[in-house]
């Protein structure tokens, strides 16, 4: 009995010393809820943060968190729409577990003034709706880019651009090579050639431009 009662004290003895060494029994398990102060409804996700460790958490969805602090240490709780509360963990704690309740106070917003005024008349409102310029939205400003008349505008007026060029050429000295060594056909003859000389001619294509 005597060997192991002197185990036990030494085993508590060296126990004690490693939590002097180490410091951790100045480490404190905080638990706590977080409530509103006029309703002592729980408040949720509330921001637990304790700056001289640069660490925090957040509470639960109910309202209740957990953290590992020092003897000491003070912790900032800040949620939106309520006034920051600190609290001061006790130094002289006689244990390594708190617990803590924590009522938060909703803060006051000032908004600026608001000017509200009569509504317009049947008369104002049409002459404001109808003279009101409203810029296009993209939609509408592609919508515009590809109707067929700005398409045939586009066509007409840009140049063409290196690629386009190029194959124009190509397609000329393959037309060209094709009928190599013979008369080409005359078109003059051709009712489709007519048919198209009639439509360009209906399209105004021939018109001269100021």
């Amino acid at each position: 009995m005597k060997k192991i009662f002197f185990l036990f004290l030494t085993i508590c003895c060296f126990t004690k010393a490693s939590f002097a060494q180490f410091g951790f029994e100045k480490m404190v398990e905080l638990t706590g809820v977080v409530m509103s102060s006029d309703s002592l409804m729980y408040l949720p996700y509330v921001n637990v943060y304790i700056h001289s460790k640069q660490s925090g958490t957040r509470t639960t969805d109910k309202g209740v968190f957990s953290i590992i602090a020092e003897k000491g240490d003070t912790l900032e709780f800040s949620y939106l729409g309520f006034r920051k509360k600190q609290f001061v963990i006790p130094s002289n704690l006689t244990t390594n577990r708190y617990s803590v309740i924590q009522l938060m106070t909703q803060d006051t917003f000032f908004l600026a003034n608001t000017i509200i005024r009569p509504q317009l008349s049947k008369e104002e409102f049409e002459k404001a709706f109808t003279t009101m310029d409203i810029p296009d939205d993209k939609y509408e400003t592609a919508r515009k880019n590809t109707e067929f008349q700005t398409m045939r505008v586009l066509l007409a007026t840009l140049p063409r651009d290196g690629r386009e060029s190029q194959q124009i050429y190509q397609n000329m000295v393959a037309n060209k090579n094709y009928w190599a060594g013979q008369q080409p056909p005359m078109t003059i003859f051709s009712p489709l050639a007519w048919m198209e000389f009639f439509k360009a001619w209906k399209r105004g294509d021939f018109r001269r431009k100021r």
